[in-house]
């Protein structure tokens, strides 16, 4: 198996009523009375050094995502992120769940920006590309939702064309005609990276990724338990193709909160388990489900995307509790001993060979994500690795060459471990002030050898 560390990057900081002040956390959640640009340089600060460490500690990659006007989700762009993330990272593949392809005017945005970072980190790139919610899509960025599957593809389309074309070629698509395709750079990795189609639950992008051989990766919000049903509609839709029924072609993805023991869990993770569901996940119906945004096939097979059904049950989430969300698996936490018995029956169920995990959720502070990540790569991942071991994974980088000879993770390495952290320096300046207002006095980081953070951590940050 291989693991991935997720990350989202909600705003941390979002007020205890905001459930009963806003109607949702999307598209019209107004920033300039929410957003303090000393809590954001803190945050992303804090994010860039959880994703490296997930690096560091042997994760097979780290992957970043873009959603637009939002407390969500701060990653309006995640080429940005993994422009950081390639200089200060060796080892993990950088995975990109992805660029919304349909809102680059041209695609070849996508194109040029996706072989820069391949080129910068030396052939570790991952590309992915959803079709995007309707909140970014639609209401953010204005486009037609009955037409937007539509020019998605063609985009994907022209972004692979521009990828391998031996020449310079012209495009004459129904949403974009350009004279001149001729891209520079080119990707490293020939013919291309890995192409991962992130999916919430559709019946077009399991056809979509069976017909062209792309990676499908469900990001649930609810857990393995309620994910069977989509992940079984994915791989009927392989069979009928007759392609192998290979787990690497297919990705999912999981709340863990790994500790000693179940109260231990409890404390650790979930007041932020509950800030993620009860304010991060507070979606307003009527951004989630524009006419023409979903097909009539997806809606004939009873499938409900993860956006709706979080809009749908807004009620609901309000009032979750931590022992519901354990007994619904949303979240899987616990001991190593639990976690792996939970995991293990989730790969029987689904069949994925790519399982990407948020280890950080909600308002988590970064010695609990450090933590928590380290417990798993030290406790879960290698008892777990040897899963799927018969397959081989065609939608994985391959080693790269440098025109020196070196492989390109070693030279990356290289640079990276010379690479002052100016970046920790900064952040401390500016919130230095802050944080010695509020009296807050931050603990070292836990290692794998260091027992978890005992202090009761405040329902901020």
């Amino acid at each position: 198996m291989k693991f991935h560390f997720f990350h989202l990057m909600p705003y941390p900081d979002l007020p205890d009523d905001f459930r009963e002040r806003y109607h949702g956390v999307w598209v019209d959640l107004p920033a300039a009375e929410l957003f303090d640009a000393a809590v954001g340089h803190q945050a992303y600060n804090d994010y860039l050094d959880e994703l490296e460490h997930a690096d560091q500690v042997g994760f097979d990659g780290i992957c970043v995502n873009e959603h637009h006007q939002n407390a969500y989700g701060l990653m309006p762009s995640p080429n940005l992120m993994v422009a950081a993330l390639a200089r200060r990272t060796s080892r993990a593949k950088l995975v990109v769940m992805g660029d919304s392809v349909a809102l680059y005017n041209p695609p070849t945005r996508v194109a040029e920006e996706t072989a820069m970072l391949d080129v910068l980190s030396g052939g570790r790139l991952v590309a992915g590309f959803p079709v995007g919610t309707p909140m970014d899509t639609t209401y953010c960025y204005g486009e037609t939702p009955a037409t937007l599957r539509d020019k998605y593809r063609e985009g994907v389309e022209l972004v692979l064309r521009a990828w391998q074309s031996d020449k310079p070629f012209a495009f004459n698509g129904r949403y974009t005609q350009l004279r001149y395709v001729n891209i520079w750079p080119r990707p490293m990795q020939k013919p291309h990276p890995p192409v991962w189609i992130p999916g919430s639950g559709s019946v077009e992008t399991w056809d979509w990724c069976a017909d062209h051989n792309f990676l499908y990766a469900y990001l649930s919000y609810f857990g393995y338990l309620r994910g069977r049903r989509v992940m079984e509609g994915f791989w009927e839709a392989v069979s009928q193709r007759g392609l192998e029924p290979n787990p690497y072609r297919a990705g999912f993805l999981q709340f863990v909160g790994v500790a000693d023991n179940d109260a231990e869990a409890e404390r650790l993770y979930a007041q932020h388990a509950l800030y993620f569901y009860n304010r991060c996940l507070h979606l307003y119906p009527g951004f989630t489900s524009p006419p023409g945004y979903t097909s009539l096939a997806t809606i004939r097979q009873g499938i409900e995307g993860q956006i709706k059904l979080a809009a749908d049950r807004n009620k609901e989430l309000q009032d979750l509790t931590w022992s519901q969300i354990l007994e619904r698996g949303y979240v899987v936490a616990g001991s190593p001993d639990t976690v792996v018995q939970q995991l293990t029956e989730m790969e029987q169920t689904l069949r994925v060979g790519h399982l990407m995990l948020l280890l950080h959720f909600g308002n988590m502070p970064k010695d609990t994500v450090t933590y928590n990540t380290t417990r798993f790569a030290n406790e879960v991942i290698p008892r777990l690795r040897p899963l799927w071991s018969e397959w081989e994974d065609h939608w994985w980088p391959r080693e790269v060459p440098s025109p020196d000879g070196m492989q390109a993770a070693d030279a990356s390495r290289s640079v990276a471990d010379a690479s002052p952290r100016v970046a920790d320096a900064g952040r401390h300046e500016v919130v230095s002030e802050r944080s010695a207002a509020e009296g807050s006095e931050r603990p070292p980081a836990v290692g794998s050898d260091q027992p978890s953070p005992v202090a009761a951590e405040p329902s901020g940050r």
